[in-house]
């Protein structure tokens, strides 16, 4: 029967232990055993999927108090320590003089919540309902101890609150418990030999003829090997590395620039006006330092601002301010470096892309993170059209394994005509991903760029998510280990 299970001498040698012990804990059966803790474990989990002993694991939630938990346990809460000492109405002021700020503004919020006092024109005045708190009597249970939940027999939300004030601190105690199962005890009542055995063959025992009298270890063919993942790039790199090829391969240059943007390349060169709501906090990092203004566009592009310029563009009107202009963002939008990259470059032809990183200020949820890759891209050249621009972004597209691609009239501060282009997936239908257009005249004269300019911005990240069938683009950034092994290399 023994032979059945094809036991190792290991696995025996736990057998017999947990038949003599009954359960065990796993420092129990190592003694018991004679072995290592972790090589008896290992014996114990093979017997578990056989199914002759069995792992039993419980987790304990164990609280306990803070630094500070344990303060506020001997001197009363903070809330508690100035209730205590108003008998009647007092000024703020005053109890900053009596406490410390850091007691009076975690006490005031706490005073309200429990309605033990009301705040009303700078007083803090008692309202006489100050009993004993369910939150005080539990911090008195711990007496500056661990304790188990049923210890406390408090309720749930009390000890969330204490957690929250980080006056108390929850841990997780885990115990095995491990018991031979019934067929385990016949497999041992039917006599179990323990005998070394060989699980390897050497090129000694085979000169010396020692092996003719070894037993040697056999071997479960119906066994599945241990699954080999090869290397592979990140499958969300892969796709940008795809897209740059595919540019590349039409002929574009690749460009890089700097992460910090002066607010005059990344917004007023792109006629965005100074007081946009994208240059607002919510949307914009904005940074304490400054750059110099280019002494070449500067007055050009205030001058448009201002009143169009040269040009039949009335402008934003108002004062153009170089103070604002001057300072320093984390860029929004790669257009800071293609913008620049024409100014630099202002005679045809000129192709060139980026794919790199923005940055906005975004809350994150399954479709938006503060930073994201976005694909920007320029043709410039003589005599080039609105259906130029359509054909490249479409095959581009068509490159990108998308056969169906249309184009929404679409409004962008910079282009005009502006289009959305939309691609269709199954199960989704029309997906827009990115916005495209021609430079209007505002943003390419100040520059002294003569030639018509296509520009489009594409996300990548959005992009990467229906080839790879995500729902959740935080996904493109998570080490999951199982999923990078798992996804595929490439697309069928």
């Amino acid at each position: 029967m023994v032979s059945d299970y094809n036991l190792t001498p290991n696995e025996k040698n736990v057998l017999i232990a947990l038949e003599n012990l009954n359960d065990a804990s796993p420092s129990e059966l190592a003694e018991k055993s004679e072995m290592k803790m972790e090589t008896a474990m290992q014996a114990a989990f093979l017997l578990e999927e056989k199914g002759l002993a069995q792992v039993e694991e419980t987790i304990t939630e164990i609280f306990e108090l803070t630094g500070e938990g344990k303060k506020y346990a001997e001197e009363g809460l903070p809330e508690r320590q100035i209730i205590d000492t108003l008998s009647e109405p007092m000024a703020m002021d005053g109890l900053k003089e009596k406490f410390s700020p850091a007691v009076v503004g975690i006490a005031t919020g706490w005073l309200r919540r429990k309605g033990w006092a009301n705040i009303e024109k700078g007083m803090v005045i008692p309202t006489g309902n100050a009993v004993v708190g369910d939150d005080e009597e539990v911090l008195a249970i711990f007496a500056g101890e661990e304790k188990t939940f049923d210890e406390l027999g408090a309720d749930k939300n009390i000890v969330n609150d204490l957690i929250k004030r980080k006056l108390v601190v929850k841990s997780e105690n885990k115990q095995r418990k491990l018991i031979i199962t019934p067929d385990g005890e016949e497999i041992v009542a039917a006599g179990i030999v323990i005998e070394e055995e060989v699980a390897q063959i050497t090129s000694e025992m085979l000169k010396s003829g020692q092996w003719k009298n070894m037993k040697f270890r056999s071997y479960n063919i119906q066994t599945p090997p241990r699954q080999i993942y090869g290397s592979k790039i990140h499958p969300y790199q892969r796709l940008i590395d795809q897209m740059r090829r595919i540019f590349l391969d039409m002929g574009f240059t690749e460009i890089k620039g700097e992460i910090v943007q002066s607010s005059f390349w990344n917004f007023d060169s792109l006629f965005q006006p100074q007081d946009h709501p994208a240059r607002e906090m919510q949307d914009t990092f904005h940074l304490d330092s400054t750059s110099e203004l280019p002494l070449d566009y500067k007055d050009n592009v205030c001058a448009m601002h201002e009143h169009g310029g040269d040009t039949t563009s009335t402008g934003w009107g108002g004062k153009w301010s170089e103070e604002i202009a001057c300072k320093n963002v984390l860029r929004t939008h790669t257009t800071a470096l293609t913008i620049k990259y024409l100014a630099d470059n202002p005679e045809p032809p000129v192709k060139a892309f980026s794919i790199d990183r923005a940055y906005r200020r975004e809350t994150i949820d399954p479709t938006h993170t503060p930073e994201f890759e976005q694909l920007e891209g320029v043709v410039m050249d003589k005599d080039m059209s609105f259906a130029n621009l359509l054909g490249c972004l479409k095959e581009f597209y068509h490159r990108m394994g998308f056969e169906d691609v249309r184009f929404r009239p679409g409004y962008f501060p910079y282009t005009e005509p502006s289009v959305e282009p939309e691609v269709y997936v199954d199960g989704l239908g029309w997906v827009e991903l990115g916005g495209a257009g021609v430079f209007r005249k505002e943003v390419t004269e100040p520059l002294g760029i003569k030639y018509p300019v296509l520009a489009w911005g594409l996300g990548v990240s959005r992009l990467a998510m229906l080839k790879l069938g995500l729902k959740d683009l935080r996904l493109l950034y998570q080490s999951d280990i199982d999923w990078l092994r798992k996804s595929p290399v490439c697309q069928l």
